[in-house]
């Protein structure tokens, strides 16, 4: 299983990005973006389950939403007033349903300058 990820960029603080998300197969439990300011650990965004249901990092709330496209396999995740601090490398995620393997895509690097 492969995890592909685009949409990353260079907006100014207010502007938006769409990351998306494809998995080369499988049957996931959860789906879920991750990102690494530099200098920092790697940190939960926003994750959605299979049945539907999201949660989100208190800092996107309101500004991010993700969503899932279960017969194409992908996740997206549209940030809208984006922010400085929404800086850094975001990274997909994803734990299969049945065997619980989880899989990373390559990051995807987002810049928000003020």
């Amino acid at each position: 299983v492969q995890l592909q990820a685009s949409g990353g960029g260079s907006v100014q603080t207010g502007g938006s990005l769409r990351l998306s998300c494809v998995a080369s197969s499988g049957i996931f439990r959860i789906m879920e973006w991750y990102r690494q300011a530099p200098g920092s650990q790697r940190e939960l965004v926003a994750s959605m389950a299979s049945d539907g249901g999201s949660a989100y990092d208190e800092s996107v709330k309101g500004r991010f939403t993700i969503s899932r496209d279960y017969a194409k396999k992908t996740v997206t995740l549209q940030m809208n007033n984006l922010k400085p601090e929404d800086t850094g490398v975001y990274f997909c995620h994803a734990e299969a349903i049945i065997s619980r393997r989880e899989y990373w895509g390559e990051g995807t690097l987002v810049t928000v300058s003020s």
